[in-house]
């Protein structure tokens, strides 16, 4: 196992996500608990050090089992992880209840890494309002109690709601958790976030590294394209290479769901080996060249907002539209939207086509709309 230095904690490399822990019967809520003992003892051996789960995984049942599992090891032998569920409303009010609730069902005192989850559209201006909810003074308060060790957030919002909380709360967080993979380091912005966190001194945790098993395998020509480079590599390590390269990257989480799956990335996190310039490119021209079907390629002029009768922020509905689209549905448009009023929505346009005579990539805009809306059931 490689290792990184976090304020003078050595975290294995490797994170052991309990998101997509073995099921029975295909219930997402019935954990196969003996399967889960088993990997966390294949990955305790292996060297993993930092095991994240959350309040909401698996029906909420993640973080039992996975307290259950730890708790049959030194609670100074490893790095626990859980989150504050500010994606659901009716949590904004009860940080206290269900931090308390955590302690309990983990069987810890404290928790080594806590972090606000999923700071996005629907939620930042509730995190943000501490005077109502009162979720960052509570947790503050935590940490200079010694049950929060380091806080931290994860993010899945766009770079106005990233810089948002960082204005508000960038100086008191110790690290931050994006989806970043080969294909979100352009299609997610995840360049351009990074590069931002690195401004405010903030390392980067990792999660979908492999875009929720999209990229564990890959069309023949890109995997031929791949193995030329490297005949040694199995296509799932390109992704986690890919991520070894970036410098501010200091955890990588993986959401392993079958002992197969843990001992293929421990043998991947057995050593350092970073792409080359040549590497790198060829990755990320595999990146363009999958994101190219099913979407559609705007590059965000902002000709067409001047345009629109309505004043819809075009691009940005577009570019919802590309990762609904490519991902084949998910959370992660419909939550965008979820935070703009109805005459917003992409059913609000008028399909009137003014945007149409003065867009330069000539997308056919009114018609993406009108399918956007139907993906969504509008």
């Amino acid at each position: 196992m490689i290792y990184r230095n976090f304020q003078g904690l050595k975290l294995s490399a490797l994170g052991f996500g309990a998101m997509r822990l073995p099921v029975i019967d295909g219930d997402d809520s019935r954990i196969d608990e003996a399967a889960t003992f088993g990997m966390v003892d294949t990955a305790i051996r292996g060297g993993i050090n930092y095991y994240d789960t959350a309040w909401g995984y698996h029906g909420e049942n993640s973080e039992w089992v996975m307290g259950r599992a730890l708790s049959r090891y030194p609670r100074d032998s490893f790095y626990l992880a859980t989150k504050f569920p500010g994606y659901d409303a009716s949590n904004w009010g009860k940080v206290k209840e269900i931090f308390e609730r955590q302690l309990e069902k983990l069987g810890v005192e404290y928790f080594d890494f806590y972090l606000f989850h999923n700071v996005c559209e629907m939620n930042v201006d509730a995190y943000l309002d501490d005077a109502k909810y009162g979720i960052y003074s509570y947790l503050i308060e935590q940490k200079r109690l010694g049950r929060i060790k380091h806080l931290g957030f994860s993010c899945h919002g766009s770079m106005p709601v990233l810089k948002r909380f960082l204005d508000a709360y960038g100086k008191d967080m110790e690290f931050c958790q994006l989806q970043l993979n080969y294909l979100d380091w352009t299609f997610q912005h995840g360049k351009e976030k990074v590069e931002l966190l690195r401004q405010w001194g903030i390392p980067v945790w990792v999660m979908e590294p492999l875009r929720g098993g999209k990229l564990a395998s890959l069309p023949p020509e890109h995997a031929s394209a791949l193995k030329a480079l490297r005949p040694d590599e199995e296509i799932p390590a390109w992704a986690f290479r890919f991520l070894q390269s970036i410098p501010s990257v200091t955890m990588i989480l993986s959401g392993m769901s079958s002992q197969e799956q843990l001992e293929k990335n421990l043998a991947t996190f057995a050593e350092d080996r970073e792409l080359n310039e040549e590497e790198m490119q060829t990755l990320l021209d595999i990146a363009e060249k999958m994101l190219s079907r099913g979407t559609v390629p705007c590059t965000a002029c902002h000709y067409c907002v001047s345009h629109c009768p309505m004043g819809l922020d075009i691009p940005h509905l577009l570019s919802l539209y590309n990762e609904h689209a490519y991902t084949g549905g998910g959370f992660i448009a419909p939550m965008a939207l979820s935070a703009l009023p109805d005459d917003k929505q992409p059913q609000a346009c008028l399909q009137c086509r003014s945007c149409e005579q003065v867009c330069p990539q000539q997308i056919k805009i009114s018609e993406v709309l009108a399918d956007f809306s139907q993906k969504l059931g509008g």
